[in-house]
């Protein structure tokens, strides 16, 4: 009833229009050519409103908010009006209306301009509250001067929003004003914009002064009471977005964003303010893998991820879930994780998603080949593995048996079940190995190379640290932070790739989808952070100075810890694939008589339980396992590390 009430309201306003240029144009203006009459002046005035009505219900002007019109509503509006006019001109030629071209013309004209007129100064009102309220301010201070009551400080004291200044008066900075001035319960208040643009510095957008990036901001924000900045810079070069913020942290303001959707936004795709995180501190574009051939490929199929319950299995399993597949098999050792991802996703899809856990260890050789035998997986995904460094340093023989040998159920169960494909995620430690974690990843990806001719397509997908993982760096530092410091790192020197789980998730979907048989996929994952960086970001982030504040203090390198990560063993020899963040390394498999004999070796030195010998064996079973010191000694050659200092 309201919308309908609005709507009349809207009518009778432009109908009170229309009559008032009806009377300056048909009445109080003088023409020689034609004389109306009371009769012909009402006759014209009618015919001319049943026309403007006619086409501006047509075009539905009654039915849009004008509150947040924007040129879309104004272009109907004037061409529901050119319509009118035009029909009316037509009408006149066969009725004896005895008006001028000119008359009727300037009527339509006149009329329009002031329905744009209301309609633009009702948005200003609305919109422009922070104009209103200096106008205000202004006869209140006149008023007090008069009377010595003050009327507005009550009213000031009930505005407690933040003043923040944008950095960017592009479209989405625009965007962002303009959502908070049309929001009365807004909690943030733009007042002003800073663009590195001349031409748009020393003029208003939105009544809001854009003041230019070279002007002295630390003085002018100053004088505008800024209390916060906020980025909206989505199209900035990642290296210009890192050296304003650090130029804006300088200033001592606290620093937000609304320029990052792919990282932070919901699912529907919407912005929001938000404080400066950790993605966004790496100053690197998140990479959206995942397309809709990618989705089909995998919908209606059977698939199974082992170490579902872990960071990656479990984002690999809501990944897999949007896809529909036929059946999704969550199997990992750890019940805790995998319980976890089972609630998520009944809670989300419900009986819509055929969903089985399975509680196993991939050393299980019986039990896996019962779960294969029994869920018929059409696709495997392999993220089930031990991963931390130095506790597989004092493990060897555990290391080695997990994720050698537990592949190697797993490759076999494959092939003996005969699943259509195989796809195992790897790590960039696997490259040029330096501790006993990363050497087994290297001879699973060996393993997964060898393995051709079979029913089974295998392929593997090479990725580095990942944000947010389970015991990766950034929640500790997060936790040591919170606790009031010290924040450790190993070492000053250290560098490292990053990339989000999401993306990791798709990398290894994407990459499995486009796989042949025995390839080794690698992302493009941008340039290497430095870890001491990334520390004292996580800490300015957190509202302190490091050094000061949070101490940042070095612990030395861990057990097989290298200074730097590399993704590719040849990176001269790398092929593009048809996504343009995904490359195949051209490595020469083996075969697999010499991969049976590596295992053998292994197998023999696990017998003797003894760390020391298997660690041995696997040195002679990897060619490129290096002494982690020798390695290390040689880092400043590193191209990682050079672009990391560069950076």
């Amino acid at each position: 009833m309201r919308k309908h009430r609005i709507r009349w309201q809207l009518m009778m306003y432009d109908a009170l229009i229309f009559l008032f240029c009806a009377l300056i144009l048909l009445v109080v203006y003088p023409s020689n050519f034609d004389k109306l009459t009371p009769e012909l002046i009402l006759l014209n005035t009618a015919v001319g409103f049943i026309c403007l009505m006619i086409f501006r219900l047509v075009l539905k002007i009654y039915e849009k908010i004008w509150r947040y019109a924007g040129p879309a509503s104004y272009m109907a509006l004037l061409i529901s009006d050119f319509f009118a006019c035009g029909s009316f001109l037509i009408l006149r030629e066969l009725f004896p209306f005895r008006t001028t071209l000119v008359r009727v013309t300037s009527m339509f004209a006149l009329n329009l301009l002031l329905c744009i007129a209301a309609r633009l100064f009702y948005q200003w009102i609305y919109q422009q509250r922070g104009s209103s309220r200096k106008i205000v301010q202004f006869f209140s201070s006149i008023l007090k001067l008069i009377t010595g009551v003050s009327f507005t400080a009550e009213e000031e004291k009930k505005d407690h929003r933040i003043k923040i200044a944008i950095i960017g008066a592009g479209s989405i900075g625009a965007m962002l004003a303009e959502e908070l001035l049309q929001n009365p319960k807004a909690t943030y208040e733009p007042v002003c914009f800073v663009d590195s643009d001349r031409e748009k510095s020393g003029r208003e957008l939105y009544g809001i002064p854009v003041l230019s990036s070279g002007d002295d901001l630390r003085s002018r924000f100053s004088g505008l009471k800024v209390q916060e900045v906020v980025f909206a810079l989505p199209n900035v070069d990642n290296n210009r977005r890192e050296e304003l913020y650090k130029i804006y942290k300088s200033y001592g303001y606290k620093l937000k964003s609304y320029d990052y959707p792919t990282l932070n936004a919901d699912e529907s795709g919407r912005r929001h303010i938000h404080d400066f995180n950790i993605e966004d501190l790496l100053f690197r574009s998140s990479s959206h893998i995942l397309d809709e051939n990618t989705m089909n490929w995998y919908r209606g199929k059977n698939v199974l991820i082992t170490g579902g319950g872990g960071s990656i299995g479990s984002e690999l399993a809501r990944q897999i879930a949007k896809c529909e597949p036929a059946r999704l098999v969550i199997l990992d050792v750890y019940e805790n994780g995998a319980y976890d991802i089972q609630q998520e996703l009944k809670s989300r899809y419900g009986v819509n998603l055929n969903l089985r856990v399975e509680i196993a260890s991939v050393c299980d050789k019986e039990k896996i080949e019962k779960i294969f035998h029994d869920h018929t997986p059409d696709i495997v995904l392999h993220a089930a593995a031990h991963k931390h460094v130095p506790l597989m340093e004092r493990n060897v023989c555990e290391a080695v048996s997990n994720n050698v040998f537990g592949t190697l159920n797993v490759v076999e169960a494959c092939e003996k079940f005969h699943v259509k494909r195989f796809i195992m995620v790897s790590t960039d430690k696997a490259v040029n190995p330096t501790n006993v974690m990363g050497a087994t990843k290297r001879m699973c990806e060996m393993i997964v190379q060898s393995r051709k001719g079979t029913v089974t397509s295998f392929s593997a997908t090479r990725f580095g640290n990942v944000l947010g993982s389970n015991g990766s760096v950034i929640p500790l530092f997060k936790r040591q932070i919170a606790n009031g410091g010290p924040v450790t790192i190993t070492d000053q020197r250290i560098v490292r790739y990053f990339m989000t789980i999401p993306e990791a998730s798709q990398l290894v979907m994407t990459s499995g989808a486009m796989a042949k048989n025995g390839e080794l996929y690698v992302l493009d994952m941008g340039k290497p952070v430095k870890i001491v960086d990334l520390a004292e970001n996580m800490i300015r982030l957190s509202g302190f100075e490091p050094g000061k504040d949070i101490k940042i203090i070095e612990t030395g390198l861990r057990p097989g810890e290298k200074l730097y990560e590399e993704l590719l063993i040849k990176s001269e020899e790398l092929d593009k694939t048809s996504n343009n963040k995904i490359f195949v390394e051209r490595d020469q498999p083996l075969s697999t008589e010499e991969i049976d004999g590596k295992l053998e070796i292994l197998r023999a030195a696990l017998a003797t339980q003894s760390n020391r010998k298997v660690k041995e064996a696997l040195m002679q079973v990897v060619p490129t396992y290096h002494n982690p010191d020798e390695v290390n000694s040689k880092a400043i050659e590193a191209e990682e590390m050079r672009i990391a200092a560069g950076a």
